[in-house]
């Protein structure tokens, strides 16, 4: 399933030194009514300050305080890191041992982090423009559109080429994209050019 539906946290949860520390911050959250929501709850989206660094122990210590279940629902969380020292791969092994995913961000100003850690993934498409009428060239949505099938359909990359012998190991997934900053007068227009990708894209593999 490839969707688009999200819940964000408190900065005052994520904006301080200690992450370890932000339990009391967490469970408030959690208790203002956000499962209320109930289906229409996305994944959790945690984001951090840009001059945050990578500290194992502690960041570890964060994705424990974040609950995999509440009211007897899975609830899922997204991290959007914004420093260079979280390109590592202890990152991705603390993601993926706390089912957590990496917000892939298409940004000139952060990292790109396209690894996949858990049951879904989440992406955030900055480079929307002005001038383009759909926001996104066409070559660019395209490219796009095959990247979210593809994710959909089980590829731990944002570029991965499997064999058919894994392909048929592969689990599928669900696929958040936002289209958010960049030209944001143009992202309604980019988000339903998307779209129209890759309803077309599931009609061809229909027939």
């Amino acid at each position: 399933m490839i969707s688009c539906s999200r819940s964000r946290r408190p900065r005052f949860t994520t904006h301080r030194r200690v992450l370890a520390e932000a339990g009391e911050s967490v469970e408030r959250f959690f208790r203002s009514g956000v499962t209320g929501l109930k289906g229409k709850l996305g994944p959790i989206l945690w984001q951090f300050h840009p001059g945050k660094k990578f500290e194992p122990d502690d960041f570890a210590a964060f994705l424990a305080l974040l609950p995999q279940r509440l009211d007897g629902k899975p609830i899922r969380h997204a991290v959007e890191v914004r420093h260079e020292s979280f390109l590592v791969p202890a990152f991705i092994a603390l993601l993926r041992k706390f089912s957590v995913a990496p917000v892939l961000v298409e940004s000139d100003k952060h990292p790109l982090i396209a690894d996949v850690t858990g049951d879904f993934v989440y992406a955030r498409l900055q480079r929307t423009s002005e001038k383009e009428k759909t926001g996104y060239p066409a070559r660019a949505l395209d490219t796009w559109a095959k990247r979210a099938q593809s994710f959909a359909d089980g590829a731990r990359r944002m570029i991965s080429r499997p064999s058919r012998r894994h392909r048929r190991r592969r689990r599928k997934r669900d696929v958040f994209i936002y289209m958010i900053s960049g030209a944001k007068v143009r992202a309604p227009a980019a988000a339903m050019a998307l779209i129209e990708r890759l309803e077309v894209k599931g009609a061809n593999r229909a027939r």
